[in-house]
């Protein structure tokens, strides 16, 4: 079975009500591919998910950039999964790497969250990388492997989870992993998958890059036996986001 191309936007933290509308009415004008060749998702902050929910074509699809790791209630600041599935909002982001490193998250706690949120009904994009210093001192499979057991470990059903591999030096700086850079992790944890989940896990799973990709360097990313689509980060809030979706054709015409 082909794995449908998958492209997210994560907007982080950025925007303000009339940039939101402006973006959103960008992409609800936009000729994109269909949604039997690739799926799209676009992550605004909190405070902005009903209002792009309420006015974003039918076919693209909102995320969360992030919830609760468990049932709400006295957690100040939080936002449950049942309150982002009460809103109708399909999808969540966990694990990123800006949480991982800004607030602490662990391998374990970023597991219990895809857990929580995969059992309350959400579809996640659960997201791996390692850093400069762990790539430059040949660690990197062990850091996503680890990030990725403790996802594993916790998940039985993977048909609503997308991993996301982003390297961390890679992100907001606009180095780039080379696509060969990039094709070797993907297949390197596609294999991992294979071996300590399932063979029809590894081959149906999709693994989405992430990582300062743009107009220019989409097109010969996705063209990558094993990268399954992109999540965007900066480019998300520009016109060039519907140039990375349209990077779905390579694998139509592959």
């Amino acid at each position: 079975m082909a794995r449908k191309f998958f492209v997210g936007g994560n907007w982080k933290c950025n925007g303000a009500a009339e940039e939101v509308k402006k973006i959103v009415n960008t992409l609800n004008e936009a000729q994109v591919p269909s949604q039997d060749v690739v799926e799209v998702v676009v992550s605004p902050p909190y405070v902005f998910l009903p209002m792009v929910k309420s006015i974003l074509r039918p076919d693209f699809y909102v995320a969360a950039q992030n919830c609760w790791v468990k049932k709400g209630g006295a957690f100040t600041g939080e936002v449950s999964a049942e309150m982002l599935v009460n809103l109708d909002i399909p999808w969540v982001i966990l694990g990123h790497s800006e949480r991982r490193a800004l607030l602490n998250e662990t391998n374990e706690f970023v597991g219990d969250k895809v857990a929580y949120a995969l059992a309350q009904g959400l579809k996640v994009i659960a997201c791996v990388g390692e850093t400069l210093e762990q790539r430059e001192s040949g660690s990197t499979m062990d850091v996503v492997a680890a990030q990725t057991k403790a996802i594993a470990d916790r998940v039985s059903n993977w048909s609503d989870v997308v991993i996301a591999y982003e390297p961390v030096w890679a992100i907001g700086t606009g180095k780039v992993a080379s696509p060969a850079q990039a094709q070797e992790v993907h297949d390197e944890l596609r294999k991992w998958l294979a071996k300590n989940v399932s063979a029809d896990v590894a081959a149906t799973t999709r693994i989405i890059y992430g990582g300062s990709v743009n107009g220019g360097n989409c097109k010969e990313l996705g063209g990558q036996a094993d990268v399954d689509g992109f999540l965007v980060g900066g480019a998300s809030l520009k016109p060039e986001f519907i140039d990375i979706i349209k990077a779905a054709e390579v694998k139509k015409s592959a």
